[in-house]
């Protein structure tokens, strides 16, 4: 299927315009080399990461940097999906030049799903934190969009584990220390087939289900490789 039919798929994405791409695909080598100069950022088997094609990244979340670093360390430049707040922030000018895509987490929001779609029917990568929120990064809660996007698209999907990126005890937005180490460990990529409209909600639960447990999986052998540990939950009372 050529990649002006695809858009045509149901839901269509011809028409819904791409995001801004120059800051996050001309500038990732020095913001690499930025972020460099104040963390010990480690990529362990980015070897793993498709070099072409769609690409679904869903990674664990436990600290306000970690779509930052998954659009810049990962080996192709991502467009995270984003909540919507911070692009109200002082940072949204930033957000969108750097092709971040605006998501909504408390209601269905089907222009971020078609942004997404665009994104992947042209080949490019999508990032996704199925845990919704930050927190303790041990995957406890794991939403469906990943597995949907997947099957729309029959995007790869690449798990990615942050680790460090918040230090234990540290608040939803802290920033590690300078020096820290953070690990970004790319898993096992899973080949996902399309499944062309109408979609079953069972198929989408079933894929789900399937990805959370390769991450959890992936979790654990990520922590082993490293020989470190999560930072545990957010401190107690704090609501994102």
């Amino acid at each position: 299927m050529s990649t002006a039919s695809a858009h045509l798929e149901r839901p269509r994405s011809d028409g819904v315009r791409y995001p801004r791409r120059w800051l996050l695909h001309g500038g990732r080598p020095l913001t690499r080399w930025i972020i460099r100069r104040w963390y010990d950022v480690r990529v362990h088997h980015a070897d793993r990461f498709p070099e072409r094609g769609p690409v679904v990244v869903v990674g664990n979340h436990i600290g306000v940097i970690d779509g930052p670093l998954m659009a810049i360390f990962a080996p192709r430049p991502v467009h995270a999906l984003t909540k919507i707040e911070m692009f109200q922030s002082r940072l949204g000018w930033f957000l969108t030049l750097a092709g971040q895509i605006p998501l909504d987490r408390f209601r269905a929001d089907p222009r971020a799903v078609r942004v997404a779609l665009r994104v992947l029917r042209d080949g490019g990568a999508v990032g996704v934190f199925p845990e919704g929120t930050r927190g303790n990064g041990e995957l406890d809660s794991f939403r469906r969009g990943s597995a949907y996007l997947s099957l729309v698209t029959g995007a790869t999907v690449v798990p990615i584990t942050f680790i460090g990126s918040r230090e234990p005890g540290g608040h939803s937005n802290s920033l590690p220390p300078r020096r820290a180490r953070i690990d970004i460990v790319v898993g096992h990529p899973v080949q996902v087939d399309a499944v062309p409209w109408p979609r079953l909600s069972a198929h989408v639960s079933a894929l789900s289900e399937d990805l959370h447990q390769r991450m959890l999986t992936g979790l654990k052998e990520a922590l082993a490789e490293t020989g470190r540990s999560l930072p545990g939950p957010l401190p107690s009372g704090e609501v994102l």
